[in-house]
């Protein structure tokens, strides 16, 4: 819904143009703050030491925070001013990462990545909602596609820039990189920019934002905990019970409300469910991959940081380009066949590449990730406008929210459970192979040093040979979960050609005569 704006002099066209980049910019540092840690991750091990569950969180609490507080921050930015809460946000985000740079252990690390994600979701929702404000019709697809671009070109090129600034300055670069990119929106976009607000925004959930972000905290803690605790220990059980127990609660908070955060009857509607599973799927066969490949590049096949910034690149690029193309296409298919389309071609990449055995650095690797990431850019290409053509207009800002909402959270529980999945079929593997008493007994480190790239420190707890028998438990740990990946992408495929397709489309599909309520929350894009 288009909100009424309080404004304080309209820029001109060259104005709109600083706008749109400033924000741009900004949109610029998001895959970056998500594809670079991930590069960094082997790096980090060797400083700062720690656990793969620590190590996890080094890109889980960013990923959390952000889908956590996304929705909230289109409140603040809608009571508050657009503006304004873009600006907070980049300037959190900008001191976050100098302060991150300089971080002494991996506790702090984590929990300064965590604050980014907070910091990250104010800007995006507040420069989201302000060039809504600032371009109408054509111009604002065309800002929006420009955003979208943005997102793409960070994530096909963040590897290797990652990898540069490890090799020439260390890991820590990254974080610095993120602060420099911030004071240059700082200087030159946020002075241009004008304040708008929605005089009729109400106030943010409290309830219901502290019950859902607990609940994916301790959902995402419990997974990550699972294999090294045990999946029936009392500890992990507690974690999962009282995420459910919460999620309930948030369930009941939000039926509640007279002006809720998620208004949860939009999940009664088949292709707004359908919507709703298609960042599932991505994050399954292409955002699992883009955080796993480079530790296991790195620590497995023995490559450098920029080397492995360089294979990642066949998975990344086509981000760049296919979403637009899927938009083009979509003029003559159905989305629902697009996407489901585009998820078996990613699943057909998944088993090609499961058909590789790793530990070779062999090149073939390349073709498959290419196919997935042609096969992924469908969907992705696509799920951003679906998810507000779906609603009617005057629950666009609400079921944009939700989306978001649902797919940085859904990306988060994706990680932790893919990660913890294949710390398990490495820790199985190693109990098969390994057979001398004080083997079996550093079993559990073993694997964690593996999960963590770190596999010649493994390799030196085994002596001899260790090191070839790792890369033979790592690689058929590895073609499993790869295996588990393609079946999950195929089950989104059929869901999303069942819940998106014509029929589906005039069956479910909410009309103006369904009641809307009576405001929407997060940014009006």
């Amino acid at each position: 819904m288009e909100t009424t704006a309080k404004t304080t002099g309209r820029p001109e066209t060259a104005g709109k143009t600083v706008v749109l980049a400033a924000v741009c910019l900004a949109g610029l540092m998001m895959p970056l703050s998500f594809t670079g840690p991930a590069v960094a991750t082997p790096a980090i091990a060797r400083e700062l030491g720690g656990s793969p569950v620590a190590l996890a969180w080094v890109v889980n609490a960013f990923v959390l925070a952000f889908g956590s507080f996304v929705l909230a921050a289109g409140t603040l930015a809608d009571r508050y001013g657009r503006k304004r809460i873009f600006r907070l946000g980049v300037q959190g985000f900008t001191l976050l990462s100098a302060v991150t740079a300089f971080a002494p252990d991996l506790i702090l690390l984590d929990l300064l990545r965590g604050a980014q994600g907070v910091a990250a979701a104010m800007a995006m929702a507040g420069g989201a909602a302000s060039l809504a404000q600032e371009f109408d019709g054509p111009a604002r697809t065309r800002a929006f596609s420009l955003l979208g671009t943005t997102f793409g070109v960070g994530l096909a090129f963040g590897p290797i820039w990652s990898g540069l600034l490890i090799e020439h300055f260390g890991w820590r670069a990254i974080f610095l990189s993120g602060t420099g990119i911030g004071l240059l929106v700082l200087l030159a976009g946020v002075p241009r920019m004008r304040e708008t607000r929605d005089p009729d925004a109400r106030d943010i959930d409290g309830w219901g934002t502290s019950t859902f972000t607990a609940a994916l905290c301790l959902l995402i803690f419990g997974i990550v905990t699972g294999p090294q605790y045990g999946w029936t220990s009392p500890a992990v059980l507690t974690l999962l019970g009282g995420s459910v127990a919460l999620l309930a609660a948030f369930v009941a908070i939000e039926q509640r409300q007279a002006r809720p955060m998620l208004d949860l009857s939009l999940f009664r509607y088949p292709r707004f469910l359908g919507v709703q599973l298609l960042p599932l799927a991505t994050a399954v066969c292409f955002v699992v991959l883009l955080i796993l490949l480079p530790i296991g590049f790195i620590g497995v096949e023995g490559y450098s940081e920029v080397q492995a910034g360089l294979m990642m690149i066949p998975l990344s690029l086509p981000m760049a380009v296919v979403p637009f193309l899927a938009g083009l296409l979509a003029r003559r298919y159905s989305p629902g066949i697009l996407s489901a389309a585009g998820l078996v071609v990613a699943a057909a990449g998944l088993l090609w590449l499961a058909a590789i055995p790793l530990g070779h650095q062999s090149t073939a690797i390349v073709w498959p990730m290419l196919l997935i990431g042609m096969g992924t850019g469908l969907p992705w290409g696509l799920m951003d406008d679906l998810s507000v053509s779906v609603v009617p207009k005057e629950r666009a800002g609400m079921a944009t929210g939700i989306f978001s909402t649902m797919r940085l959270a859904g990306e988060a529980v994706a990680l932790a459970a893919a990660a913890a999945l294949l710390l398990a079929l490495t820790q199985s593997g190693l109990a098969h192979a390994l057979h001398e008493p004080r083997a079996v007994a550093a079993i559990p480190a073993i694997a964690n040093d593996m999960a963590a790239g770190a596999l010649e420190h493994a390799a030196a707890q085994l002596g001899g040979d260790g090191r070839a028998l790792l890369v033979a438990v790592y690689a058929d740990a590895f073609r499993s979960l790869l295996l588990v990946l393609a079946a999950l992408t195929l089950a989104g495929a059929l869901a999303a050609w069942l819940l998106l397709r014509p029929g589906a489309y005039r069956a479910g599909a909410l009309t103006q005569r369904d009641p809307a309520p009576a405001s929407t929350g997060g940014p009006t894009t």
